[in-house]
């Protein structure tokens, strides 16, 4: 029975198809062009693109253009790289330049059919950024690729690790940059930290275009990335806080060991809330006001430190230092430490030096930085069964391009045996056959350890010539990749190994040539060697055409099909022949989660025997329907942890806005004095109470407040006895004489130094607060998930909270600001002193999946301080020589003080 939806279907054509249908006319008016191109010179091609930009400065659309342009670099690619983009990758071009993602599947030319919207989108002159999932693909890309722009005469330029910041504002400043999503990331944070405009490297967020567009806004964009520095010192917080807990009895906290949690009781509580009072520590009337965030984190982690982590079995102390125990394998971790915090607490539990916090300077996820773009594009192999959260965060449709050539891949049940034995035996088994016949063979496992465990198993087996591919170094990568069409090759791969570079059957000419041939020079010889390589692998690819083609063995499901898809996809690119198979177990992840125990009981009592599999179209469908759920769980996970981000996201335009607006400020005499006026608003309110009798005024809480804030030591308790005063007069005369003591300053400096001291002051104290305020809403938001015990809604109680800590970070802020300005002096040379610099710092993108830093131990390193010195290289006699020291290290000098109470008493 057809349903209406598929009857209409079937009359109409889905929305996919009709898309696609609407496209075809003005791939029609490009074919059209073709001879008209072909009959131009070099130069009258390249004059084309002048041309274009003429029609765009006279008001011309940039969608009025989309026909001859394409016609332009269509004409371009065939004759600078001799490829002519076919009429379904034209279809390609046109919906990335609409803003959207165009699902195309492999070996179909994606990255050709990037150049046709980015060199119309280029032609504004505001810059198109093209993303890549690695450092090759962006370098590879932008060469490949950009011989194309370069001919049309636009100017490519690429960003990759360690460039400086001269090198990225050169390659941002190009007509088109190849990037990868790291870097364009990480760049935005850290132009966010600069002091001046001169200093930012990027100039915008115009168009971008995202290859691998599912690994990039889905994949990786479960953790954000970011931007860490050291902390100040909190030792003795650590320490205070320590000894508190310590005063704590069995009743004040609650221990479940099961969910390694403890919370405190509400004597507990009350117990805590008088300790911290009684130290000065305690804002407000409860431990649980707003103001208090960090203290609360800083106490749970204390608890959990005594009640949770046990000395021997979680951690061990070692030559002074808190050593991990590995809770799954026993074995010390070194070097890796509990984050927010946790380590400094268990440092206080033992008593041993307490090492710096890293503090979050800056973050931002995928989400938020691309969502900036006026106009974002995507590209990939797979992406239709992520098509709602695409459309819900991203607000970019899919559409699937047709194959050139239809495709010939046989997609095969899957087969599922009882144990990961008898998989791996069938699994061998199948290798086996495939190998006698010369099919080249890809088999995908799901994790890099999976991937060597299957590869000592063929080893055992006897094979010797096989691959094992996963992604650790992209270069090699592509290169394994690129021959693993060859007759009778296996290549073992984890299952995003390679994305990028297509398995060409018979193997991949161009890469054999330049690995065979390296640096030989042009001439007879090597024409001669590069013809053989040719012919040889047109040999090899009737072979491997003999053989079936490219057969993809599949060692288990993924949680996503979208991920099954890809590695299934990589088979029977461009009409070629090909197979794809299966291969699971009851034992496996997904199988197991999913009630395989009740199915294996069920198989047993059928009569399964040993190595025996069930293959039914039934239990295909099973998986997918399993696959959609776990799909459905991980896209919540992403928009919950998104709602979250976009509260802070919120807060960190408006600061970013603002940091923008400091800088480009000719005269900041203004916003200054309106800080100012603002402070002693507030001064008056909070000491001088509405419709209040004089005698009810705080006269002294006043005097010592413009004491701190103005630098001002006025008669106010004389004032507030004159007959008749008003606050409005006293008011006045706090403004007049705090007026008077800034344009004295103002005059003095100049207006010059005056302008840049403002600049610096306000951007550094902004900077300061901001990343205090950062560390108080990661606290916040590593609490707030209780409020729910209570009936409140965590994210609405986040928002709100969020929203007061961010108003108290302003209030904070212009007292900040006055308090300084208004004691300023001018050093000397202070108008000749470079710009102050953005902290030492380090880049940081969390696996979602391991917890591994992507980052490891090249984490920007472009960024180190270079005032960091090694002890070894500090002449104790010379403090010139010793570069930043830690307060709480042994001072360089020799005296064994710790340098706070030592040379750094004086600095």
């Amino acid at each position: 029975m057809v349903s209406f939806g598929g009857l209409a279907r079937k009359i109409f054509g889905s929305s996919n198809d009709r898309r696609v249908k609407s496209a075809r006319p003005r791939v029609q008016a490009i074919n059209a062009m073709e001879n008209e191109m072909r009959a131009l010179s070099d130069d009258e091609l390249r004059a084309r693109t002048e041309q274009f930009r003429q029609d765009l400065a006279n008001g011309a659309h940039i969608d009025d253009l989309l026909v001859p342009a394409f016609a332009v670099v269509r004409e371009g690619a065939r004759r600078v790289l001799g490829l002519r983009p076919f009429d379904v990758q034209l279809i390609g071009g046109m919906v990335l330049h609409e803003g959207g993602i165009a699902e195309m599947r492999t070996g179909e030319g994606k990255t050709l059919v990037a150049t046709l919207p980015v060199y119309l989108n280029a032609l504004a002159g505001k810059g198109v950024h093209v993303v890549t999932v690695n450092d090759y693909l962006a370098t590879r890309d932008a060469g490949w690729m950009g011989r194309i722009y370069k001919f049309l005469g636009l100017s490519v330029g690429v960003i990759v690790h360690g460039l400086s910041d001269e090198e990225r504002r050169a390659a941002y400043a190009c007509d088109v940059t190849y990037a990868t999503n790291n870097e364009l990331g990480f760049d935005y944070l850290r132009d966010n930290m600069k002091y001046e405009r001169a200093q930012m490297v990027q100039r915008g967020h115009n168009y971008a275009i995202v290859d691998e567009v599912d690994s990039i806004l889905i994949d990786e964009a479960r953790t954000p990335l970011i931007i860490s520095g050291p902390l100040e010192d909190r030792s003795e917080m650590y320490n205070t806080i320590d000894a508190f807990i310590l005063q704590l009895g069995p009743d004040d906290y609650e221990v479940d060991e099961k969910q390694k949690t403890a919370i405190f009781t509400e004597d507990g509580t009350e117990k805590l809330e008088n300790l911290l009072r009684g130290a000065g520590h305690l804002k407000g009337e409860s431990l649980y006001d707003v103001e208090n965030v960090a203290i609360v984190h800083h106490v749970n982690n204390a608890l959990k430190a005594h009640r949770l982590f046990q000395r021997d079995k979680d951690y061990i102390v070692n030559n002074g230092e808190i050593v991990i125990i590995d809770e799954f394998t026993g074995r010390m971790m070194p070097g890796r430490r509990f984050s927010e915090g946790l380590h400094q607490a268990l440092e206080a539990k033992e008593h041993v030096t307490i090492q710096p916090e890293n503090q979050t300077l800056a973050s931002v996820t995928f989400q938020n930085y691309f969502r900036m773009y006026k106009k974002l594009a995507g590209m990939t192999g797979t992406a239709a069964t992520e098509a709602e959260e695409f459309g819900n965060i991203y607000g970019l449709g899919v559409t699937e391009i047709p194959t050139n050539v239809p495709v010939q891949r046989i997609d095969e049940d899957d087969e599922v045996y009882r144990t990961v034995e008898e998989k791996y035996k069938a699994i061998v088994r199948e290798i086996r056959e495939a190998h006698a016949k010369g099919q080249p063979t890809l088999v995908g496992t799901t994790s890099i350890e999976k991937s060597e465990l299957l590869a000592e198993r063929l080893r055992k087996d006897g094979f010797k010539n096989f691959e094992v591919l996963n992604a650790r170094h992209h270069e090699r990568e592509a290169a394994i990749v690129a021959q693993a069409g060859k007759p009778g090759a296996i290549t073992i791969a984890t299952n995003m190994a390679g994305r990028g570079t297509d398995i060409q059957l018979g193997g991949n000419a161009e890469m054999r040539i330049a690995e065979e041939l390296g640096d030989m020079p042009a001439g007879p010889e090597r024409e001669a060697r590069e013809k053989a390589i040719h012919d040889d692998v047109a040999r090899l690819k009737e072979k491997a055409l003999a053989a079936g083609g490219l057969f993809v063995l599949a060692t288990e499901r993924h949680e996503s099909r979208r991920i099954d898809n890809q590695l299934r996809g990589r088979s029977g690119r461009q009409g070629d022949p090909g197979r794809s198979k299966f291969f699971l177990s009851l034992q496996d992840d997904l199988m197991r989660i999913f009630g395989s125990e009740r199915m294996d009981g069920m198989l047993q009592k059928l009569g399964l025997k040993e190595d025996e599999a069930i293959i039914h179209p039934w239990i295909n469908k099973a998986l997918e329907k399993a696959q959609k759920k776990v799909e459905a769980r991980n896209f919540d996970i992403r928009k919950n942890l998104l709602k979250y981000d976009d509260v802070m996201n919120d807060q960190r335009k408006v600061v970013f806005a603002q940091r923008l607006e400091l800088m480009d400020g000719e005269n900041l005499g203004e916003t200054v004095a309106e800080m100012r006026q603002d402070v002693i608003d507030d001064l008056v309110a909070k000491h001088i109470p509405e419709n209040a009798y004089s005698e009810q005024w705080d006269a002294v809480g006043l005097k010592e407040g413009v004491l701190q804030y103005l630098n001002h030591d006025l008669p106010i308790e004389d004032w507030v006895q004159e007959e008749g005063i008003a606050e409005d007069d006293i008011r006045d005369r706090i403004t007049e004489q705090a007026n008077a003591a800034a344009a004295d300053r103002a005059e003095r400096f100049g207006p010059e130094v005056m302008t840049y001291v403002e600049r610096s002051i306000v951007l550094q104290t902004l900077d300061h607060l901001w990343r205090e305020h950062l560390v108080n809403l990661d606290h916040l938001r590593s609490v707030v998930g209780f409020r729910g015990y209570g009936q409140r809604d965590p994210l609405n109680e986040y928002k709100s909270e969020g929203f007061e800590l961010f108003q108290a970070m302003l209030g904070n802020l212009r007292q900040a600001v006055t308090a300084q300005l208004m004691r300023v002096e001018l050093v000397r040379e202070a108008a000749e002193a470079p710009p102050p610099q953005a902290p030492a710092t380090h880049g940081h993108h969390f696996d979602a999946n391991t917890g591994e830093d992507s980052f490891g131990d090249v984490a920007t390193a472009v960024l180190e301080d270079p005032r960091v010195v090694p002890a070894e290289e500090r002449d104790p006699s010379n403090p010139q020589s010793w570069g930043k020291v830690g307060r709480n290290e042994p001072c360089p000098c020799g005296s064994g003080k710790k340098y706070k109470h030592c040379h750094g008493a004086f600095a």
